[in-house]
């Protein structure tokens, strides 16, 4: 009920009311006093419409969700309502038999409705009408929702472990955070758990269709015996009225159990997009006005062979040609892009100066024209917020703030690759394809996919560049599947770390150092230039990041430094101080979660050895 409530954008104060707790223990009671107490025609018919009330809700709910999850309360809701029919049944199996020789109205105006007017007062076309919805509800909508639901929670559950697999190489790829990776990994359980529950779920229905059936043979046969044993009626006016009462009450019962049917195959059948089903349905049926022009030519045929309701036929010509008309005139109206403006050059020759001379970046990239819309926030482009990400996330781990990345295009490149540089070298290349998805094979994917064989440029792992459409497909083989702007993110945070020591200036160490300052003032002001100079700082900084230990512990850094630069000057001495200093940190990085660490060491003897070697 809170999921209605939710999807139906009903106002604040009544959501956040206390009742929706309330509303499970309240459903089940009511349930239960229906099969227990026996019920005035005037409650049946308010339950009734209720029924039927609930059962739209419902349908509609599931056809405004964009995703299945929106709605992941589905399954309970299927069992209440299945409950709720199969409560209502009795209620009026009970009445209908207490009651029923007293006339059409025993059971309420509702039932006579659907008894009489729905079916002409006709028990024959009544009971022909009520099988027939059985057999669409049972073979048809509950048959095929139940295998689909069968099938997703299968894929579900064998593409789990790509997913989890994606989102830790997003996590540690600082794609994403801690917070949204739990959100993800939650999101995928929450799937498997939905199909899974709807794969049992539609069994309910299904129940619900044969007991249909049950009980209506149940309540001819006994009303036939209640009204001639008891009362005394002829078999032919109990037979009558006991049969229409009957198919009433399994008609009101039995269109509210087609429509949520229908609301669980809308469930399952989704895709999940921006857009509800109705958006989908309308956009993808009637966006290719051929469709319509051809769709019409056949209607048109059909209505010229004789003895057809030619009229018809052509009416609905005549609507798709207009249809296709209007689709036609409306694509050509799209407003055209803009032409670029060309600027001229200045005839005139400009003095070189000074800004003429162009300082290398300290870290750019370099991209071919079919990966410009992967830079370009104007087209979605979703690599510049993943590089923010990476710079950030790079800042928490290892403790300072990597150069901001340059990108420009290079239309000397070939159209799918890109080039990191540092300091106008180039460190690393590769090749992305946007539209696409890279399968890379962790070492336990199982079978082939069609596409473009290549090579993880970040990890050397063999990868497979596929379409969208075997994306699923792949996550099911145990492929980690990533996006084209997710690889080249990747590929630059690998390098990052791998060239921290490099991209660690003087410049970045004196910003460290006035970001350290603001939080430790009297440590720094003592230590830096006094003691120790800023060149010999950035040197032993920068050989802890050469061993890819991080700077975070700024504190435990300076204080050691402040202890051993009186006697001890040289960088690579310092360093071995502040390397033991942080031993602590340098394990748990290394070996996590081990309360023991083994080792080997050299002899005394040996070592000084050794060492000498090396010095002479």
């Amino acid at each position: 009920m809170a999921n209605l409530v939710a999807m139906l954008r009903l106002p604040g104060n009544l959501k956040s009311t206390q009742w929706q707790i309330l509303a499970g223990p309240v459903i089940i009671l009511l349930i239960l006093s229906m099969m227990v107490l026996p019920l005035p025609a005037f409650i049946l018919d308010l339950l009734f419409t209720f029924n039927i009330a609930l059962s739209i809700m419902v349908l509609l709910v599931a056809m405004f969700t964009q995703r299945t999850l929106e709605f992941a309360a589905f399954p309970t809701i299927l069992l209440f309502t299945t409950l709720l029919r199969l409560a209502l049944n009795i209620a009026s199996t009970r009445i209908i038999l207490l009651e029923g020789h007293t006339g059409a109205g025993a059971a309420g105006k509702v039932v006579e409705a659907f008894g009489h007017f729905l079916v002409g007062g006709n028990f024959a076309i009544g009971i022909v009408v009520f099988i027939i919805l059985v057999i669409i509800n049972f073979m048809v909508i509950t048959k095929g929702a139940g295998r689909i639901a069968e099938v997703g929670a299968r894929f579900v559950l064998d593409g789990m472990p790509g997913k989890q697999m994606a989102i830790d190489a997003d996590l540690n790829a600082g794609l994403i955070g801690e917070e949204e990776a739990k959100k993800r990994r939650t999101e995928v359980t929450q799937e498997a758990d939905f199909y899974g529950s709807m794969d049992g779920a539609s069994k309910f229905v299904r129940g619900d269709a044969v007991a249909g059936l049950l009980i209506m043979a149940i309540n001819i046969i006994g009303g036939l015996l209640v009204g001639v044993v008891q009362h005394g009626m002829p078999v032919g006016h109990a037979a009558e009225s006991y049969t229409l009462l009957t198919i009433g009450d399994g008609l009101v019962a039995q269109i509210p159990a087609l429509v949520i049917s229908t609301a669980a195959g809308v469930i399952v059948t989704r895709v999940a997009t921006d857009q509800d089903v109705g958006e989908q349905m309308v956009g993808q049926l009637f966006n290719n006005p051929r469709v319509m022009v051809l769709s019409a030519a056949v209607l048109g045929l059909l209505g010229m062979v004789p003895g057809m309701p030619n009229f018809v036929f052509l009416l609905f010509t005549a609507a798709l040609l207009g249809l296709a008309w209007w689709m036609r005139g409306r694509e050509q109206q799209a407003p055209a892009a803009p032409a670029p403006v060309v600027q001229q050059d200045n005839p005139q020759a400009v003095e070189a100066t000074w800004s003429d001379v162009q300082l290398e970046d300290s870290l750019g990239m370099e991209v071919g024209y079919r990966l410009i819309p992967m830079v370009d926030m104007q087209q979605d482009g979703e690599l510049l917020g993943r590089i923010r990400s990476i710079r950030k996330k790079f800042a928490q781990d290892l403790g300072f703030l990597p150069p901001v990345v340059h990108i420009r295009d290079n239309m000397d490149l070939p159209p799918a690759r890109y080039r990191i540089l540092m300091k106008g070298v180039e460190i690393g290349s590769g090749e992305a394809y946007p539209g696409r998805w890279l399968a890379i094979n962790p070492g336990t994917a199982a079978g082939s996919l069609p596409g473009e064989p290549t090579v993880d440029p970040a990890f050397g792992l063999a990868a497979i560049w596929i379409e969208s459409a075997l994306k699923e497909q792949a996550q099911i083989q145990g492929f980690t599947v990533v996006e084209a702007s997710t690889v080249v993110a990747t590929h630059l945070n690998h390098l990052i770390a791998q060239y921290s020591a490099e991209l660690f200036g003087r410049q970045e160490a004196q910003q460290l150092l006035e970001r350290v300052s603001k939080e430790l003032p009297k440590l720094t002001e003592d230590l830096v230039p006094g003691v120790v100079t800023l060149t010999t700082l950035h040197k032993v900084l920068q050989n802890l990041l050469a061993e890819k230990v991080p700077i975070r512990d700024m504190r435990t850094i300076l204080e050691t430094l402040a202890e051993h630069a009186p006697v001890q000057n040289d960088p690579h001495e310092l360093t071995s101080v502040v390397r033991v200093a942080l031993g602590r940190a340098i394990t748990q990085q290394w070996f996590p979660g081990n309360d023991e660490v083994q080792v080997i060491g050299l002899d005394t003897a040996l070592e000084r050895l050794l060492l000498q070697a090396l010095q002479g």
